[in-house]
């Protein structure tokens, strides 16, 4: 029961969880491109240590919050994650390499044409045993948005906007 800004003698401040900001530029699939913030907490509930942008995507079909303008005038939208075709994380990240095996992970350079005739050339990682650690073990792995680490920093696509996955000689 609300009684003066508070639930049943408990202040709602309470109940208030607090979220970092990570600063990105997402691109849809209308074309556009949009720079903000995702909120992320600061544990993961599916692995140690804070919440990563790629396990937001990653958690739940449907939409997510984003605030725009994250330094200047903020306002958050609801955009829906099928209609993310990448995320180019902005802010010094080192998100990525966070993963757990992440230098025992199989190294793959590739280039990815996405749907919106979108190019990332960078380098994957494969998380699979020996043998079992190809590209093709890679495009087959359950999560939806996967890191590419690039020249530029760090990416995350949305692997139903994969048109085309290929290994290069360099990244």
């Amino acid at each position: 029961m609300r009684v003066d800004g508070r639930y049943l003698g408990m202040d709602v401040s309470e109940f208030r969880i607090e979220k970092r900001r990570a600063r990105a530029a997402l691109t849809l699939t209308t074309g556009t491109t949009v720079e903000g913030c995702f909120f992320l907490s600061a544990s993961s509930a599916t692995h140690a240590g804070p919440e990563r942008v790629a396990d937001l995507l990653n958690d739940d079909a449907g939409f997510f919050p984003f605030e725009l303008d994250c330094d200047t005038a903020p306002h958050t939208v609801l955009y829906n994650r099928s209609q993310i075709v990448q995320v180019q994380l902005l802010s010094d990240t080192v998100e990525a390499q966070l993963a757990p095996g992440y230098n025992l992970a199989t190294v793959r350079a590739v280039r990815i044409v996405l749907s919106n005739g979108g190019v990332v050339e960078g380098r994957v990682r494969v998380y699979r045993p020996s043998g079992r650690d190809r590209l093709s073990d890679y495009a087959r792995a359950p999560e939806m948005f996967r890191y590419v680490e690039t020249a530029d920093g760090t990416v995350i696509v949305n692997a139903d906007h994969i048109v085309e996955l290929r290994e290069t000689t360099e990244a």
